[in-house]
């Protein structure tokens, strides 16, 4: 018996793990991927206040090395589902079940894909959803990057550095990213911006050799002859296997407000799988800490 588990090894649970480890809770991290969650795959994160300039992975190392230290333990599983029971809470994996007192849910969101034709096919073979992962491989070569956020610009500014021409397409004419991005990105040369447009289709057999853009003002498309696509067009939830113990909205979020509260008394949902406004570092991390005191609060008023 666990006083918490926490689904997810990003920023979120790591945080709520540090702040309930630092209240005398046991506390085990079930992860099913890697831990550090997205923004381990980021090379560069310059608005984490207190810390100028860091890599996501450094800083999710550092985070992860406190944790442990301060007596975390995790378990490499994916979470299966929840059974709210009268005394516990059971956390299915598919390496068995883990009782818990109280269980916080931070199980950040998964890509979006673009949702074209070949897309699947082509995943691994030139279409990739991270530029730190797979942008070396393209080295010398053109590549095209779709998405207009902060991790589109920042993927575009890193493919920038090794491969000849990078080509940024977007929906919009205006960028959602941070400004200073968006300025520092229009000054690169080998950038090309491409706006108001969108990807219609994806040429090649084995391998990714060009992708087709339609221009979503005038309907005019052009080819685009380039052997990389990285897809930063956001994220969704994977919340479904939770609708048992919490409620979610329309678009499958979490839909828990500040407190991080679900209807089920003892669980918790904290981070970027929550229905909110701003997805940033320092409010998955902010919602990691208010989980974790709750869930505190939530064990010390169990009855003995």
């Amino acid at each position: 018996m666990h006083d918490i588990v926490i689904i997810g090894g990003g920023p979120t649970g790591l945080s709520a793990a540090l702040y309930a480890l630092r209240a005398g809770k046991s506390v085990l991290i079930l992860e099913n991927n890697s831990m550090g969650g997205q923004i381990a795959t980021s090379p560069r994160v310059e608005n984490y206040p207190g810390i100028p300039v860091v890599s996501g992975l450094e800083l999710t190392d550092s985070l992860l090395s406190q944790v442990m230290s301060s007596g975390g333990k995790v378990d490499l599983a994916e979470t299966t589902g929840i059974t709210d029971g009268t005394d516990k809470k059971t956390v299915h994996t598919t390496s068995g079940d883990y009782d818990a007192k109280s269980v916080i849910i931070a199980t950040g969101a998964k890509h979006r894909k673009l949702g074209i034709d070949r897309e699947e096919a082509l995943t691994g073979k030139g279409v990739s959803y991270c530029a730190v992962c797979d942008g070396a491989f393209f080295t010398g070569r053109p590549v095209a990057v779709s998405g207009g956020g902060n991790a589109a610009l920042q993927d575009a500014i890193l493919l920038a550095n090794t491969s000849p021409t990078v080509y940024l397409i977007h929906r919009r004419n205006t960028f959602r990213a941070e400004a200073v991005t968006v300025e520092r990105i229009r000054k690169i040369p080998n950038i090309t911006l491409i706006t108001d447009s969108k990807i219609t289709a994806l040429m090649g057999n084995d391998a990714l050799e060009g992708i087709v853009v339609e221009n979503l003002v005038d309907g005019t498309t052009r080819e685009l002859q380039v052997n990389g696509l990285f897809v930063a067009v956001g994220f969704e939830p994977k919340n479904d296997i939770f609708s048992n113990v919490a409620r979610l909205d329309d678009k499958g979020w979490f839909a828990s407000g500040e407190d991080c509260r679900t209807f089920t008394p003892g669980i918790f949902v904290a981070g970027d799988c929550r229905a909110k406004g701003v997805r940033q570092l320092v409010t998955a991390v902010g919602d990691g800490a208010t989980a974790a005191v709750s869930a505190c609060q939530y064990i010390d008023c169990l009855p003995n």
